[in-house]
């Protein structure tokens, strides 16, 4: 009975300093990565704010080539939204929405993913003209994990895990851009 009653005591213990700990690390991120791409800025703009474009360049949109997908209004335009469901827990279910175009320099997609887990999250795009024939293009993800969830930071790399995938995508999108 004194092993079991220290055994909880214990427990107790380090619930209440894992809970403690969660109110001193930061409960947000935010990845990004960037590339030079050798075409004018509204080419790769309007290349970008398709959703179903994102099939031929991100790392997510091949993990599974059985992943079904449906769509919702006008690709391209605010309010478009792109469904994903896979029976991969790589890749899960989920949906995109397109919620606001700036110009030919911003498209903010928000992220609802349903499974594995269920978190809503912003993605975007910036594009910058360098020169007529160059632009840089940014692809960031901002996230939330909300207290005490927020201690999966200590031990996840969210920088290297997205970073990779935004590199590799970004690569994809340079050679499919530049071939054209």
């Amino acid at each position: 009975m004194k092993i079991l009653r220290r055994i909880i005591i214990l427990l107790l213990i380090l619930i209440a300093v894992a809970l403690t700990a969660s109110l001193f690390i930061d409960k947000d991120y935010s990845v990004q990565r960037e590339v030079i791409i050798n075409k004018p800025n509204a080419e790769v703009f309007d290349y970008l704010k398709y959703l179903k474009n994102q099939e031929e360049f991100s790392k997510w949109a091949t993990m599974d080539p059985h992943t079904r997908r449906t769509y919702t209004g006008i690709d391209g335009q605010v309010g478009f939204i792109s469904a994903w469901e896979s029976d991969s827990a790589n890749v899960g279910a989920g949906e995109q929405e397109i919620m606001k175009i700036i110009g030919s320099e911003r498209i903010e997609i928000e992220l609802r993913f349903l499974e594995p887990f269920e978190s809503t999250e912003l993605a975007y795009f910036v594009t910058e003209e360098i020169s007529p024939e160059q632009t840089k293009v940014i692809w960031g993800f901002d996230g939330s994990m909300n207290r005490p969830m927020n201690l999966m930071l200590l031990f996840m790399d969210f920088e290297k895990m997205l970073g990779e995938d935004f590199e590799y995508g970004l690569g994809n999108a340079k050679r499919i851009l530049e071939s054209k």
